[in-house]
């Protein structure tokens, strides 16, 4: 095979971690309500196909999204693997007691990088929620919970539009206060394309090499994996993905849904970069998924199969 020099130059890495965030920001999104015995299902089998990071659920008010209205029970059912993070989102000191009472010893808070909308959502400033978080740092650091962050909006906002990399490095800076050393940025309204993904990574890479650092795409306008890649070209090894493609935003029209595990392992896979996972058992919960809601979903691969299925078939 012919090596070019730009491809001599282009160093991907040999493997990323892909966090499966289905059971808690694919399944709230969704009308049809997952009873307690199919999200656990659907833990465990993302688990056993190797998921390695799995949300299982938030801790929030039931009457702002009463899917997740279960997951205490979730977390206290559910069969716990070693070596496997169980993480939950939180948004307050409620919640994260919640976390713990159910034996959760990973929770994620979030703040928006946008103060459009964070006013319009919460009625407080990005700065004001994240004193706000004080409290949770002091509850998780006596009780063993280890928090991690996410900074939504982080590339865009549909009522602020493009988001100053200023705004997020504010965010990063009031998380860093408080202890938190894991952060995600995240594109809520699908808004990021490539090159602000790779600017931005770069940046926040270089100035703050104490964080591991996390992406969260939706493919709102088609732009998630080409975003996944642009992240790797600047040297963030960690992804999140939702089983069948779920999920999507309210303040986005049209969105639709995170980047689709099994077409990000799919992509990874073909490239020659390991995830951990096996890929026909994902595609296997995403077609289970996909016969609960009675839908196609927006996930590529279950729609067009494996590239070496095709293969397959055309040398028979």
């Amino acid at each position: 095979m012919l090596t070019t020099e730009l491809e001599k130059d282009l160093k991907w890495p040999s493997s990323i971690v892909v966090s499966e965030v289905g059971p808690r920001d694919g399944l709230q999104n969704e009308k049809t309500m997952f009873t307690v015995e199919q999200k656990i299902s659907l833990i465990e089998r993302s688990v056993e196909a190797g998921a390695k990071i799995i949300e299982i659920g938030s801790f929030v008010s039931p009457k702002a999204i009463p899917q997740m209205a279960d997951t205490d029970e979730v977390a206290r059912r559910m069969k716990r693997v070693d070596g496997v993070e169980y993480r939950v989102l939180v948004t307050n000191l409620r919640g994260l007691e919640r976390a713990e009472a159910a034996g959760i010893k990973k929770a994620k808070l979030t703040v928006s990088a946008s103060r459009a909308h964070s006013l319009s959502n919460l009625n407080r400033t990005p700065e004001e929620v994240l004193r706000g978080f004080a409290e949770c740092a002091e509850y998780a650091a006596t009780h063993g919970i280890t928090l991690s962050g996410a900074i939504s909006t982080a590339f865009g906002c549909s009522m602020e539009g493009k988001v100053p990399i200023e705004q997020v490095i504010t965010a990063i800076n009031g998380f860093r206060e408080i202890g938190v050393k894991e952060l995600s940025l995240s594109d809520t309204t699908g808004m990021a394309h490539p090159q602000q993904v790779y600017a931005y990574s770069a940046r926040v890479k270089e100035q703050f090499p104490d964080i591991t650092w996390n992406l969260h795409f939706h493919n709102t306008r088609g732009m998630g994996l080409a975003n996944v890649m642009a992240g790797m070209m600047a040297g963030i090894g960690r992804y999140d993905a939702c089983f069948a493609g779920l999920g999507g935003c309210p303040f986005a029209p049209g969105a639709s849904g995170n980047i689709a595990t099994e077409d990000l392992i799919h992509m990874c896979h073909e490239m020659g970069i390991d995830t951990g996972y096996d890929l026909d058992k994902m595609i296997s919960i995403g077609k289970y998924v996909q016969e609960v809601l009675g839908k196609d979903t927006s996930s590529f691969v279950l729609k067009a199969g494996k590239s070496s299925d095709i293969v397959k078939v055309q040398n028979k």
